[in-house]
């Protein structure tokens, strides 16, 4: 099949439909008009030789064709967006915009206030922040400076350690008021936080001692943020690091059989270290996320 050569505007408009459902919802999130919406849709359609969108009471639902092609267009997105990012100001000055990417407990239970602080001092920076555990690929430029619980490999990229969280069993106050566990075999008579699907984690866990099968888990999801929340909540025991359990005066359980670290990087594009406000906030980071791991 040869396909024309395609303008970033007519892609643009099919990525806007996929996310939006509709040809109206996508023309006014572009500021464009629906009658040029459905054009470059249609010559989209004419160009690839097939249908990408059947209408439903749902709205426009995209075909096969049309998935098969939104990890390329996404990509294209992401390039974009970063084109204007590196062009939103000059490389010399601290303002513009910069798209950090961290985990998903990091990223709510620990960078906010790092950001906040770091607006304070900077208020012309404007910043993205990407909260997934998806590892959003810096050599693509996806982000700027990325938060990684894991050391980057990627070869452009300058990375920096800043701590290790220390990884031990927790649980609060109020479920040890009866009894603490003194033995791993202890375990089986508390409730439980663990994985649910990720087998790869429960054997990962099984090696640093916490010796817990997912039927003895009462609470279980891969959601390290929502294991957290329940361990918060009093559901049960489960695992957390040191520092964030002192924020929140949860109870170490069976130190000596569950104590692990997980090392904490931050890195960014080799390209990007010219970019004063991206160099900024990669040190800015990486001097807050030590004093916090560090316990400071």
């Amino acid at each position: 099949m040869n396909v024309a050569p395609l303008h970033w505007e007519t892609q643009r408009v099919f990525l806007a439909v996929l996310r939006t459902g509709s040809l109206t919802a996508a023309a006014r999130t572009l500021g464009i008009a629906q009658a040029t919406a459905r054009r470059r849709i249609d010559a989209l359609e004419k160009s690839v030789g097939t249908s990408l969108f059947i209408r439903s009471p749902a709205g426009l639902m995209p075909t096969d064709t049309a998935r098969e092609l939104v990890g390329h267009v996404e990509s294209m997105a992401l390039a974009a967006e970063a084109f204007a990012r590196t062009a939103s100001a000059k490389t010399d000055m601290p303002g513009g915009t910069v798209r950090i990417t961290c985990n998903q407990l990091l990223g709510v239970e620990v960078l906010p206030l790092m950001l906040k602080d770091l607006r304070n001092a900077q208020p012309e920076l404007a910043l993205e922040l990407s909260i997934s555990n998806r590892l959003e690929d810096l050599a693509l430029q996806e982000a700027d400076v990325a938060v990684r619980i894991r050391r980057p490999t990627e070869s452009s990229v300058i990375t920096r350690h800043v701590g290790d969280l220390q990884i031990g069993l927790y649980a609060t106050p109020a479920l040890l008021t009866h009894r603490t566990p003194s033995s791993p075999t202890d375990l089986v008579d508390f409730p439980l936080i663990g994985p649910d699907r990720n087998l790869k984690e429960w054997a990962f866990l099984a090696e640093q001692g916490f010796h817990c099968t997912r039927e003895h888990a009462v609470i279980r999801t891969d959601s390290h943020l929502a294991q957290f929340a329940a361990l918060k909540a009093g559901l049960g025991i489960g695992v957390c690091s040191s520092q964030l359990a002192r924020q929140h005066s949860l109870v170490r359980v069976l130190p000596e059989h569950v104590d692990f670290r997980v090392d904490v990087w931050v890195a960014m594009h080799y390209d990007l270290k010219r970019v004063r406000r991206i160099t900024m906030v990669f040190d800015a980071l990486s001097q807050q996320l030590s004093r916090f791991l560090s316990g400071a």
